[in-house]
């Protein structure tokens, strides 16, 4: 196959996955995890000298993150989940690059500090001081939401709300986030009721 995904489900590579469910794209599934013993590897460095998937190798092209491969991938292969526009392909960036710096790293402290880490290493204050953090840039997406038909860009399911997802997806441990949130919740509910989305999350047992 011409595309070939790095990574494993239980990462950001379920992004991609899903995107290339979306997109119709064959790909083969190559199962690195992160860490020593996967993704930082000699031969994977090599591909991804960051350590980290996913990362892609698509006709001979190799790319890292996994919203900028999903940018890429909606770009070459089109669709209704690709722009449809030059303007709406800088929307689809720029809500990208929205979920990337005002939503994730965030929403990923409180996940860490509420899931992920081991109990004793769990700061109860990072959870309160991140969703604190979060609520301002979740407001804003809350307004557009319920200002133009649920969607980020263009009224329709695209690839920027799937990236937008990704990064939201982990306030799911910390609930009250989107307590006061009903757009941004039916906004959530419709993504991960699409094919595409159970057919990924599928791949994680979810």
């Amino acid at each position: 196959m011409a595309l070939k995904i790095y990574g494993i489900p239980r990462s950001r590579a379920i992004r991609t996955y899903w995107a290339a469910y979306e997109l119709g794209i064959d790909f083969e599934m190559v199962e690195v995890a992160p860490g020593p013993d996967g993704s930082r590897l000699p031969e994977f460095m090599a591909l991804n000298p960051n350590g980290h998937v996913p990362f892609i190798v698509d006709d001979g092209v190799v790319l890292w993150e996994s919203m900028a491969i999903n940018l890429y991938l909606a770009r070459k292969h089109g669709g209704a989940v690709a722009a449809s526009s030059l303007a709406e392909e800088g929307q689809m960036l720029s809500w990208t690059a929205w979920a990337l710096s005002a939503v994730e790293p965030h929403a990923a402290q409180a996940m860490y500090h509420t899931f992920m880490l081991p109990e004793p290493e769990r700061v109860p204050g990072k959870v309160s001081e991140a969703l604190a953090a979060v609520a301002a840039p979740l407001a804003v997406f809350e307004a557009h939401l319920a200002a133009h038909g649920g969607y980020a860009v263009g009224r329709r399911f695209t690839m920027a709300d799937l990236n937008i997802y990704g990064a939201i997806f982990y306030l799911r441990f910390t609930p009250q986030a989107l307590a006061d949130k009903p757009a941004i919740a039916a906004w959530m509910a419709a993504c991960r009721d699409r094919p595409a989305a159970k057919r990924a999350f599928a791949l994680r047992g979810e």
